[in-house]
């Protein structure tokens, strides 16, 4: 994949059998690839322009983020449940901060697990898969719309690497063989320890992920190592930081090796918020990663921002 991706400057579509991937999750792939070699020129767009409107319908939330000439004046998020009612919320309450009423929004973009039926409901103009608009939310959040960067989103369900030149995204990597390797498993060490899943990250910060190795390429042994670890007396912020460590060696086995790793190194999504899990990804990359204001936001972002170029 790497020798034909740097060697002909062609993007690659790969998965393994091992994932056992949904018809929706190939559809994912396949949409980006076409994306990438037929809206170059919307995807190299860098300013919004008018009242454009986001929605990033993901697995484990739904974000809205609102923008008027290139700057985000309203925003919300709520966790994920059906699908035009939560949108409906978080739309709702952006237009709200935003002071604002739905007949003033002149584009809308979708994004994310439920960007069909979204797009369908709210008659937008822009419908497109998480892993460009992501890309093109990222390096407009981290203002890094020039030059080269690596993009890191790991998600409730799956996990991202794109990346991008002069904004534009030109190879990507997508999925993970087992949900141990994606924020998912965070969440299930979280119950397991009885803390906020919020909290967990200043858990992690404190700990020493050597005290208390795990393994979370697969959810059930990850869960196994987890009881097995809290069982021999390790402290809850070892364990904390074990996990999140794990996850960022996961994401670095199965995602960053397929591809061609740009620096800086952009981190982003709801997971980014994980002071625990930003560390060990520096940790196991040897450099911090960028985290930029809003990075749970760069779905709705690169929504608003793509679809004002269809006005």
């Amino acid at each position: 994949r790497r020798f034909i991706q740097e060697n002909t400057r062609l993007p690659v579509v790969t998965y393994s059998f091992t994932e056992r991937l949904k018809a929706s999750q190939l559809l994912t792939r396949m949409e980006a690839l076409v994306t990438i070699v037929s809206r170059k020129e919307l995807l190299a767009r860098e300013r919004q322009t008018g009242i454009t409107a986001g929605l990033d319908s993901g697995s484990s939330t739904t974000k809205c983020v609102i923008m008027e000439n290139n700057k985000i004046i309203g925003k919300a998020w709520t966790a994920s449940g059906n699908v035009v009612q939560c949108a409906t919320e978080v739309l709702e309450e952006a237009m709200k901060m935003a002071g604002i009423e739905f007949k003033q929004i002149e584009a809308m973009g979708t994004t994310g697990y439920g960007r069909f039926t979204l797009g369908t409901h709210f008659k937008a103009k822009l419908v497109q898969e998480e892993l460009t608009v992501n890309s093109k939310g990222a390096v407009w959040l981290a203002d890094r719309q020039r030059g080269e960067a690596t993009i890191i989103d790991i998600g409730g369900m799956d996990n991202k690497a794109i990346t991008v030149r002069d904004g534009v995204p030109d190879n990507f990597t997508m999925g993970g063989i087992c949900a141990g390797a994606s924020g998912r498993f965070l969440e299930m060490t979280a119950r397991r320890l009885k803390v906020p899943i919020g909290e967990l990250g200043s858990y992690a910060v404190k700990g020493n992920w050597v005290n208390a190795k795990m393994n979370s390429y697969c959810s059930v042994f990850g869960i196994q190592d987890l009881v097995t670890t809290l069982g021999a007396g390790k402290s809850f912020e070892d364990v904390a930081a074990a996990a999140c460590h794990s996850v960022a060696e996961q994401v670095y086995e199965q995602q960053l090796q397929e591809v061609d790793v740009r620096h800086p190194i952009i981190q982003v999504g709801g997971t980014s918020l994980n002071a625990g899990l930003v560390k060990a990804i520096g940790e196991v990359l040897g450099e911090p990663p960028i985290v930029p204001p809003d990075s749970q936001y760069i779905g709705a972002v690169g929504g608003a921002l793509l679809s004002s170029g269809m006005l």
